[in-house]
């Protein structure tokens, strides 16, 4: 398994941070390559990606979230991965984003791009990408207060 972890502090109350993470629906906005993502129930999503120029399906459930903390997920089916996001307050009223992304790659040109450290990159670009995103509007898209345990 490949693995890269990255933090950014946005200058967002970890609330507002938390509650646009929740709107998986909205990841194009501000990942690279993910086309898609459709939230079929409280704990499934359905994403349609582009990575390396191949078009890729998958589902993946959310295993743990608890508002304003952490959300954890993992594929059911496609791609093998998972990962963790964490949400701190800060003193200063932002928040420190932290994201834990672990796969196996399978093709070629995964495996190439995680020796590369190509993985890691694009993980840092979206997360700048979320900062710049959130900052930007000041609030979430929308709210949502489930929990999973």
């Amino acid at each position: 398994m490949q693995t890269a972890e990255e933090t950014i502090d946005v200058a967002v109350p970890v609330r507002t941070a938390y509650d646009q993470w929740t709107q998986f629906e909205s990841f194009p906005n501000f990942m690279s390559g993910v086309e898609s993502v459709a939230q079929l129930d409280d704990r499934t999503n359905h994403w349609v990606a582009n990575v390396g120029g191949a078009k890729r399906e998958f589902n993946t459930e959310i295993i743990e979230q608890r508002p304003h903390e952490r959300i954890a997920w993992r594929s059911t089916d496609g791609e093998t991965h998972a990962g963790a996001v964490t949400f701190t307050p800060l003193k200063s009223g932002a928040t420190r984003v932290w994201v834990r992304f672990e796969w196996a790659p399978e093709t070629f040109t995964d495996k190439a791009g995680a020796v590369l450290g190509f993985d890691n990159m694009q993980v840092r670009v979206d997360l700048r990408h979320f900062k710049d995103f959130i900052e930007a509007r000041g609030t979430e898209t929308v709210t949502w207060r489930g929990e999973v345990h």
